[in-house]
C-alpha cells in the first residue's frame, strides 16, 4: 500500500505499524462533493465537475498540518457493485473486516440536499464499526432551497461520531471536519454494529440457518450476521469473497443454507434480490425522515424548469449545436490577438537570438531547432486555454450531463451503451482520464468498446493541428455576420469523429449482437454555478501540462529534428540551397522514401516526417513543419510565420504544393491517426493485454489512410482543389 510524503504530497511506502492508524476513507455518493471536500482537506488540486463518474481510482493526500492520510474513494451508491470504480471503493470497505486494515475514521460525504437517497450507503457504512463522521455538503444549495435539516437529531439517530454541516464551494465546515478527523476515538472492536434496516419477522425468517452459521463461525468485525445474509442471498459471489476463510466443507455447508434460504423465500413469494434495499429505506422513513424536510422536493425545482427546454427532444440537439458552435467560433475570435502577441514574440526572440550570435551550428539550433519548433506549438496556448475553459464551465454547471443524456438517444439506436456517452465527451479534453472513466461502464464487452471508440475523440493535442490548417487554407467567411466558416470546419472535426464512433459500434451491433439489455440510469445533477477554483484549477493544469509538453517532448523532438534535417551536410563543392540541402538530409530522405505511400493522400515527403515524428505527440506536426521550414530559408528576411510559408509553397512548374483539398485531407488523417503513446499504455493498462492497442493501431491508421484517400482522390474527381 502506498502514503504520501506529507511535504511533498507523494507517494512514499507505509509501514505496519501505521497503516491502519493514520488512514482516514473519503466515501460517498457520486458527485456528492468527495474530491472537492477532498481538495479543501489535503491542498491536493484533484478534478472536480458537477457529474457521476469524476472519480475512478484511489487518491491519496495528507491532512493539512497533520499526518493522516486521506484516501478519497470513487463514488459508490451502495455496498453491492456494479462498476469496476465501484468495486474499489467496496473492496476496501469490506478489506475493513480484517482489524490490521481498519482506518482511523471514515468520512461520509452526502450531498445534503438529497439525504433519503445518500443515507442509504451511509447506513452500509455504519454497519462496519468505523468512526464515521458524516458530512452534510453542499449546505449552501440546502438553505436555497429551504430545506430543514437538524444535524444533531440526525447524529444522535444515526449513532454516528460525529455530523457536520459544511459547503466545498464556500469552505464552511472545513475546520470542524480536521478537528473531528484528529479527535476519532480508537476503534471498539468488542461493539457489534447494530443492523440498520427494517425487516418484518416474516422477511427475516428464512434467513435464520443463514444467521446463526455466521454467528458462529464469523471471522470478520463487521457488518452484522443479518447483513451479511441477505447479501449472501442475494450474490452468489459474495459469500467467497467475503468468507475465504472457511473451510471448504463449511463452504460447502453455508451454501446449502444459502440455497435453502432461497427456498423459503419463493416459497413465501417474497423477492429477496431487492430486501436489503427495502429495508434500508424502511428504515430511513421510520428513524430518521424526521431530521430533515423533503418539502422543497415536492416543488418544481430550477433545474427541472430549465430541463424541460434544455432536454427536449426538438430544442435540445438544436440548443446543444448553438453551445458548440459558440465554443467553437470563439475559439478562432477570442484567441486572434493572443495569438498574435505570441507569434510576434516568437519571432521577436528568433530574430534576437540571430543577432547576437553568428551564424553556425549553435545559431541554426537554437532559432530553428528551439525557439521556431517549440515556438510555433506555444502560440496555440491561448486556444487550447479557451477550449478548457469551456468544457469546465460544461461539467461544472452539469450542462454535460444533459449533452450526455440528449446524444444518448441517438446513441442507444445506434448500439452503444448510454454509460459511454460520458467518458466519450470527456475525451474532447483527452482520451487518458477518458479511458479510465470508462470504468462506470459495467458490462466489458461495452466497457472494451467504449475503450476502443475514445481516442476518435478529437483531444486537445490535435487542436494546433487543426488550426494551422484550417487558418491556412479555409478562408475567413463569416455567415449570418457572426458565424465563422472557419469555426464550422472545426466543430465538423469534432462531429466527424464521434460520429464515425457511432457509426463503427453501429457495425458492431450487428457483427457481434449483445447478448445482455444494458439500460442507461444517469442521475442528472442540479445546475450549478462554477467554482471558480474548479475551473481556474483545470485551465491551469491544462495549460501547464501543454507547456510542459512543450518544453519537454516537443523540445526533444524539435532538436532531434533539427538535426536529422541539418545533417548531412551537402559536399564542399557546388552551391546548394538551403531548400536542397533540407530535402538530401537524413529527414528529407526518410520522407521521400514514405512519400510514395502517402502521395495519393495529397501530401508530400515534409508531411511524411511529420507524421511519423506525431507519433511522440500529435502537436509534434506543428513543431517539425516548422522547424523544416525554417532551416530552408535562405537567412533571416526569409523567415515568415508557418501559416504564410505552407501557403507559398510550390512546387516547379508554380503549382501549390498545399491547397485546401490537402488541407482537408490531413484534417480527416489527424481525427482518426492513431498518434499517442500515452494512450496506447493505459489502454493495455485498463485490458490488461497489448492485444486491444494493437488492434487499436490498426484499425485507426486503416481508417486514416482510407478515408484521407476518399477525401483527396475523390476531390480530384470532383475537380475540387485544383
Amino acid at each position: 500500500m502506498k502514503i504520501t510524503s506529507p511535504a511533498t504530497n507523494r507517494p512514499a511506502e507505509a509501514t505496519d505499524a501505521n497503516r491502519a492508524t493514520n488512514q482516514v476513507a473519503l466515501i460517498g455518493n457520486p458527485n456528492s462533493g468527495k474530491t472537492a471536500l477532498f481538495n479543501l482537506l489535503t491542498g491536493a488540486n484533484f478534478k472536480v465537475g458537477n457529474y457521476p463518474g469524476v472519480t475512478v481510482e484511489k487518491k491519496s493526500g495528507w491532512l493539512k498540518g497533520h499526518k493522516i492520510l486521506l484516501q478519497d474513494l470513487p463514488g459508490a451508491y451502495s455496498l453491492s457493485p456494479k462498476s469496476l470504480d465501484e468495486k474499489v471503493t467496496v473492496d476496501l470497505v469490506q478489506s475493513w473486516r480484517v482489524t490490521d486494515q481498519r482506518p482511523k475514521a471514515v468520512v461520509v460525504v452526502l450531498d445534503a440536499t438529497n439525504l433519503t437517497r445518500n443515507l442509504f450507503l451511509t447506513l452500509q457504512i455504519l454497519e462496519m464499526g468505523v468512526p464515521a463522521i458524516v458530512v452534510l455538503n453542499m449546505m449552501d444549495e440546502v438553505r436555497k432551497q429551504n430545506i430543514r435539516i437538524d444535524p444533531a437529531l440526525l447524529q444522535k439517530r444515526l449513532d454516528a461520531y460525529a455530523v457536520i454541516p459544511a459547503s466545498a464551494k464556500t469552505g464552511e465546515g472545513i475546520p470542524e471536519i480536521i478537528k473531528a478527523i484528529v479527535a476519532a476515538p480508537p476503534i471498539d472492536e468488542k461493539h457489534i454494529p447494530t443492523p440498520r434496516l427494517k425487516l418484518s419477522d416474516e422477511q427475516i425468517a428464512p434467513l435464520g440457518e443463514v444467521i446463526h452459521y455466521l454467528e458462529a463461525r464469523s471471522h470478520s468485525a463487521a457488518p452484522p450476521p443479518l447483513v451479511d445474509s441477505l447479501r449472501m442471498v442475494a450474490d452468489d459471489g459474495y459469500r467467497e469473497q467475503n468468507y475465504p476463510a472457511l473451510s471448504e466443507s463449511e463452504q460447502t455447508d453455508l451454501q446449502e443454507k444459502i440455497e435453502q434460504a432461497r427456498k423459503n423465500f419463493a416459497e413465501k413469494s417474497i423477492e429477496f434480490s431487492a430486501l436489503e434495499s427495502a429495508g434500508r429505506y424502511a428504515y430511513i422513513n421510520k428513524h430518521l425522515s424526521q431530521t430533515y424536510s423533503d418539502e422543497a422536493v415536492s416543488a418544481v425545482s430550477f433545474s427541472e424548469k430549465v430541463d424541460s427546454i434544455i432536454s427536449h427532444t426538438v430544442w435540445g440537439p438544436l440548443i446543444l449545436l448553438f453551445v458548440l458552435g459558440f465554443i467553437f467560433n470563439t475559439i478562432f475570435s477570442w484567441a486572434e490577438y493572443p495569438m498574435g502577441w505570441i507569434e510576434s514574440a516568437v519571432e521577436w526572440l528568433a530574430v534576437t537570438v540571430s543577432g547576437l550570435l553568428p551564424e553556425g551550428v549553435i545559431q541554426s539550433l537554437l532559432v530553428d531547432g528551439i525557439i521556431v519548433g517549440v515556438g510555433n506549438v506555444v502560440v496555440f496556448l491561448p486556444q487550447i486555454i479557451l477550449l478548457i475553459f469551456f468544457l469546465s464551465l460544461l461539467e461544472d454547471s452539469g450542462y454535460i450531463t444533459r449533452m450526455a443524456f440528449i446524444l444518448d438517444r441517438l446513441m442507444n439506436k445506434l448500439g452503444l451503451q448510454g454509460k459511454a456517452v460520458l467518458p466519450m465527451l470527456s475525451g474532447f479534453a483527452c482520451a487518458i482520464p477518458a479511458i479510465m472513466a470508462s470504468r462506470t461502464i459495467e458490462n466489458w464487452r461495452d466497457r472494451l468498446i467504449t475503450i476502443l471508440l475514445i481516442p476518435l475523440m478529437s483531444c486537445t493535442a490535435r487542436l494546433p493541428v487543426y488550426i494551422l490548417l484550417i487558418s491556412a487554407f479555409v478562408p475567413q467567411k463569416t455567415f449570418l455576420g457572426f458565424i465563422q466558416l472557419q469555426a464550422l470546419v472545426l466543430m465538423g472535426m469534432y462531429f466527424l469523429g464521434f460520429f464515425t464512433a457511432v457509426i463503427i459500434s453501429l457495425l458492431i451491433k450487428h457483427l457481434v449482437p449483445q447478448k445482455t439489455i444494458s439500460h442507461f440510469v444517469m442521475e442528472l445533477p442540479p445546475y450549478r454555478v462554477p467554482m471558480f477554483r474548479s475551473v481556474w484549477m483545470k485551465v491551469y493544469n491544462s495549460g501547464k501540462l501543454f507547456l510542459v509538453n512543450a518544453g519537454s517532448i516537443i523540445l526533444a523532438i524539435s532538436i532531434i529534428l533539427w538535426f536529422l534535417a541539418s545533417y548531412p551536410t551537402p559536399n564542399e563543392n557546388g552551391e546548394v540551397s538551403s531548400a536542397s540541402q533540407v530535402e538530401q538530409s537524413y529527414a528529407g530522405q526518410l520522407g521521400k522514401m514514405i512519400e510514395p505511400v502517402i502521395e495519393p493522400l495529397g501530401f508530400d515527403w515534409k508531411i511524411g516526417v511529420g507524421i511519423i515524428a506525431s507519433f511522440a505527440a500529435r502537436e509534434v506536426m506543428v513543431s517539425t513543419l516548422a522547424t523544416i521550414y525554417n532551416i530552408e530559408a535562405e537567412d533571416d528576411e526569409d523567415i515568415v510565420p508557418l501559416v504564410e510559408a505552407m501557403r507559398n509553397e510550390t512546387h516547379p512548374d508554380g503549382r501549390p504544393v498545399y491547397t485546401l483539398l490537402t488541407a482537408l485531407s490531413l484534417l480527416v488523417f489527424f481525427v482518426y491517426a492513431a498518434q499517442c503513446m500515452a494512450t496506447f499504455a493505459i489502454v493495455k493498462r485498463e485490458t490488461n493485454s497489448w492485444r486491444w492497442p494493437l488492434v487499436m493501431i490498426f484499425y485507426m491508421t486503416a481508417l486514416a489512410y482510407v478515408a484521407s484517400l476518399i477525401v483527396y482522390q475523390g476531390g480530384l474527381l470532383l475537380g475540387v482543389g485544383a
